[in-house]
C-alpha cells in the first residue's frame, strides 16, 4: 500500500494541461504524480522535462526510449517503472511481440545488435554503483551518435528519478499497469511488490 495516498487529479486544477502530458504517454495520469502534486511545480517541472526528455522529433525512436527506460528500471528494482515504461513503450508503436520478449532482447531475432548494445547501456545505468564501462560505452559508440547516446541516457535518468520516488512512496501501480505485468512481466520474476493494493 502506497505511503502517500494519492490526490484525485482534479485535486490541483492548475496542474490539468501538466496531467494531459501524462495521459498521451501512458493514457491515464500516474499515482505518482497524484501523489507528486502535493507540491504543483514539481509536477509542472517533471512534465517539462518529460517533453523535453521524449521529444518525438528526436533522433532515437521514442517507444525505444521506453525500452531503455524499462531495463534501467529493472536494474534499479523498481517494478512500478518496469510496468509504466512497457505501457508507455506499447503506446508508442513498439510491437506488441517486441515488448513481451524485451527480457530475451539479448539473443531475440526481434532486437537488432544496435538496440542490444542501447539495451545493455541502459542496464548498467541502472545499477547501483552504476555499471557503465569503457566497453560498454564503446559498443554503444559503434552503433549510435552521440546525441543519440545523450537522448537515451536522458531517458534513463528521467525514469532514475521515477524509480527513486516511486519506490521510496510504494506508489500503487494502476490497473493497467498492472495488467501488462501480469501478463508479461511476471514470467521474468516480476511480482507487482509493495506497489500492489493487495
Amino acid at each position: 500500500m502506497a505511503f502517500l495516498k494519492p490526490l484525485s487529479a482534479d485535486h490541483t486544477p492548475d496542474l490539468a494541461e501538466d496531467f494531459a502530458i501524462f495521459e498521451r504517454i501512458l493514457g491515464f495520469v500516474p499515482n505518482s504524480l497524484l501523489t507528486m502534486q502535493r507540491k504543483p511545480e514539481i509536477v509542472r517541472g517533471f512534465g517539462v522535462l518529460t517533453e523535453a526528455v521524449m521529444d518525438p522529433n528526436g533522433t532515437v525512436h521514442p517507444g525505444f526510449k521506453r525500452l531503455l527506460a524499462h531495463l534501467a528500471s529493472r536494474a534499479a528494482g523498481c517494478q512500478y517503472c518496469e510496468a509504466h515504461s512497457l505501457i508507455a513503450a506499447q503506446i508508442h508503436d513498439i510491437p506488441a511481440e517486441k515488448v513481451a520478449a524485451i527480457w530475451e532482447y539479448q539473443s531475440s531475432p526481434l532486437y537488432t545488435p544496435a538496440e542490444r548494445a542501447a539495451l545493455d547501456f541502459a542496464f548498467a545505468t541502472g545499477q547501483v554503483p552504476n555499471g557503465v564501462t569503457q566497453e560498454i560505452m564503446e559498443r554503444v559508440k559503434a552503433f549510435w551518435s552521440e546525441e543519440q547516446i545523450v537522448e537515451m541516457l536522458a531517458a534513463v535518468s528521467l525514469y532514475g528519478f521515477l524509480n527513486r520516488w516511486n519506490d521510496s512512496m510504494a506508489t500503487s501501480l494502476e490497473q493497467p499497469a498492472e495488467d501488462l505485468g501480469t501478463r508479461i512481466l511476471q514470467r521474468g520474476g516480476w511480482t507487482g511488490g509493495k506497489h500492489l493494493n493487495k
